[in-house]
């Protein structure tokens, strides 16, 4: 009897042992199944639960660059997140130079899970040329913000890359010129409508105060590149053009519709209205001298007042609209600069990644983001006008970019590739300083294309 009792606990005892090996093996291969099928972007764990966040655990790590529109957004938002799941750590990976202190983490396929892809040394388009972000097109399918689709709920739609999508718009900006409205009333200066208008008010203003009137970074040419002639490409050629410079086609860069909107950058450079020594400064100090009033016009997102908070002048009131490049009579063109979201094709924690990314599109967060940054997030039916907290120029911009009279809005297929955009910028600033035509500077942009083609 004693030894029938034996046998029975023992038995008892290996089949308790066994029901928690089979639970922990199932514990275990659903990670991994959750991790396999964040990689191929499929969506059915996701959709089944994964997304909700519950009971997250391990490392998230999450890397956003840190410039005009700064962190406190970004810390009040993983703060949140991190209260809800407590058992989660997360490591934040932030600052000016970030996106060249994590280079070699992403080159040797240890990323971290989320990326927010902006600043210099960033570049979405290369990123997906280069397999570092997971594909998103079918999970996105399922998040909601407020009871609609998220899909449903952009002001502009994410970057469509053949067909898919592997970042998700966060930041609504758009590059425009910004002036001084009280320095402009106090000397009864033209704010122009179109290219006409703009070069007649740099005239003016140049005669009355002997300085040159238009100013941007020649260490980082792209600023005239997407604040200027992105515009100007979309107004002569709408976004059939803008594709097609954007990407790269064949025999753009070299259309008549291009070269007349170059001819148009070489008129202000031979009027002297671009400062010559735009060449040698960056973006921090070609912001520095438009508040100075070393010159009256500058291209540049919403980010230029928050970044230029502390160095602001009392009285200068800042005035924004779409670059004037558009001919008289037509619209104003906005070309919409989206910031994104991203996850690494090889995160280790594909589930909290996901989870986090879903949990920042939300109304709230929007309303919040234009408090902390003075931009824009890139969700629709967000109330500003309302919010006491939002400063007043970005509710004019506002206004004036959902007024097709005033603009019309224009959309990239998705951002330039780097591997384009540098050699570009490199002749645009030779164009800009008077070194070479704007004949010469449109072969040149067109060789450049032609090499990056067949380099696909």
């Amino acid at each position: 009897m004693e030894k029938r009792l034996k046998g029975r606990l023992l038995l008892v005892l290996l089949a308790a042992v066994l029901l928690v090996f089979v639970a922990a093996c199932s514990d275990d291969s659903g990670t991994e199944d959750s991790s396999d099928d964040s990689g191929d972007s499929s969506g059915e764990e996701i959709s089944d639960g994964t997304s909700d966040g519950e009971g997250l655990s391990g490392t998230l790590e999450v890397q956003y660059f840190v410039g005009g529109y700064g962190d406190s957004w970004w810390k009040e938002v993983i703060g949140d997140f991190q209260a809800q799941h407590p058992d989660l750590e997360i490591v934040e990976h932030a600052g000016p130079n970030i996106n060249e202190e994590m280079r070699s983490r992403w080159v040797s396929g240890d990323p971290p899970d989320v990326v927010y892809i902006d600043g210099a040394g960033s570049s979405e388009t290369q990123m997906v040329e280069d397999g570092q972000l997971m594909d998103l097109t079918d999970w996105v399918q399922d998040i909601e913000v407020d009871g609609t689709p998220l899909m449903d709920s952009f002001i502009v739609p994410p970057s469509d890359f053949d067909g898919s999508i592997y970042s998700l718009p966060l930041v609504f900006d758009t590059w425009g010129t910004w002036y001084d409205i009280t320095w402009f009333e106090e000397n009864g200066w033209e704010v122009p409508t179109d290219f006409d208008s703009f070069m007649s008010s740099m005239g003016q203003i140049q005669e009355d105060t002997g300085i040159a009137p238009f100013t941007t970074s020649g260490q980082h040419p792209y600023y005239f590149l997407r604040g200027m002639l992105y515009p100007a490409f979309g107004a002569a050629g709408g976004n059939e053009l803008l594709n097609d410079v954007i990407t790269g086609a064949e025999g753009a860069w070299t259309s008549d519709t291009v070269l007349d909107v170059m001819k148009k950058v070489e008129e202000m450079q031979q009027e002297g209205y671009i400062d010559e020594g735009f060449g040698a400064i960056n973006h921090t100090q070609s912001q520095m001298n438009f508040l100075l009033h070393d010159n009256a016009y500058i291209p540049v997102g919403f980010w230029l007042p928050n970044e230029m908070e502390g160095d602001k002048p009392e009285d200068l009131e800042y005035g924004f609209i779409p670059s004037p490049m558009n001919e008289a009579g037509e619209p104003m063109a906005v070309v919409p600069d989206l910031r994104p979201l991203a996850i690494a094709e090889e995160s280790e924690n594909p589930e909290a990644a996901k989870a986090f990314v879903e949990f920042v599109y939300t109304k709230e967060y929007a309303s919040l983001f234009s408090e902390h940054t003075g931009a824009i997030m890139n969700l629709e039916g967000v109330d500003l006008a309302s919010n006491k907290n939002v400063p007043q120029y970005l509710i004019d911009a506002n206004e004036m970019i959902n007024d097709p009279e005033q603009a019309e809005i224009y959309h990239k297929p998705h951002p330039m590739s780097a591997d384009l955009e540098t050699p570009i910028s490199d002749s645009l600033v030779s164009l800009m300083l008077g070194n070479i035509t704007a004949e010469e500077f449109v072969e040149e942009a067109e060789a450049a294309a032609a090499e990056y083609r067949n380099s696909q």
